[in-house]
């Protein structure tokens, strides 16, 4: 019995393992397709129109967006059950998280403690961000008004190739204009830091690869880049449009 709760346990670390990784490498993704708005309007609204349209007429508009939207949120509520269901383990395997609290809590990091508390914070701002641009940009029931003198509208955008698609240009620079929008944000991205910092070690060490004092360090080096470099490069982007760059 005992074995076999053993056994249910490490698979339960390696299926939040891997569905924090696919989770890792979709940010990574997301945060190179933001990065493009550096290059302007016209960039940036060809390839948040391409995303919808990539593999057509193969698959339907936005077909290959709902097929990652869905391993995403697979992705997701797996690590969640996976997480909570660890979490209640482990306080049960301590009667109930009460006899060493004092204890846990010395031995616990900065970065564990908000695995927790952290993972809460980023599921509330995911549900914001999508609604402060997913589903903002998909709202198709709005009409453009007024034209500019490129003929390009509030809503709407006209490509250099004479297409008319949505302006996820104008509706991000009007979002990140807001300073109150960028410290959200970048609270947000702190917690998202914390949690990569400590689970892409810990995803690492779960599928085999902490086999010396050496690997484990360059992991731990590694995870601290991949915080770095997702903080920051999610970053740039509200920065830039805050302070009028872009």
């Amino acid at each position: 019995m005992k074995q076999r709760a053993g056994r249910s346990t490490v698979a339960l670390k390696v299926w939040m393992a891997c569905s924090g990784l696919v989770m890792v490498l979709y940010l990574l993704a997301h945060m190179y397709g933001n990065l493009k708005i550096i290059a302007g309007p016209e960039a940036f609204n060809h390839y948040a129109h391409y995303l919808r349209v990539i593999l057509e007429p193969l698959l339907p508009e936005s077909g290959l967006l709902w097929i990652i939207r869905v391993v995403l949120l697979v992705a997701v509520l797996i690590h969640i059950y996976c997480g909570m269901t660890l979490w209640a383990r482990d306080r049960k395997a301590v009667g109930g998280g009460t006899r060493y609290a004092v204890k846990k809590n010395v031995q616990r990091t900065g970065a564990s403690f908000t695995m927790r508390w952290g993972g809460i914070a980023i599921a509330l701002f995911v549900i914001f961000h999508l609604f402060n641009f997913t589903f903002k940009a998909g709202d198709r029931t709005q009409t453009p008004t007024i034209a500019n003198t490129a003929g390009n509208y509030d809503l709407m955008y006209r490509l250099s190739t004479g297409e008319m698609v949505p302006n996820a240009y104008q509706m991000v620079h009007n979002s990140f204009e807001q300073w109150w929008l960028v410290l959200i944000y970048f609270l947000a991205l702190i917690a998202v830091g914390l949690h990569l910092r400590h689970g892409v070690w810990s995803a690492f060490a779960t599928l085999g690869a902490n086999t010396s004092p050496n690997v484990r360090r360059n992991w731990n080096i590694v995870a601290w880049i991949v915080l770095l470099v997702i903080v920051v490069g999610f970053m740039v982007p509200p920065v830039a449009i805050l302070l009028g760059v872009i």
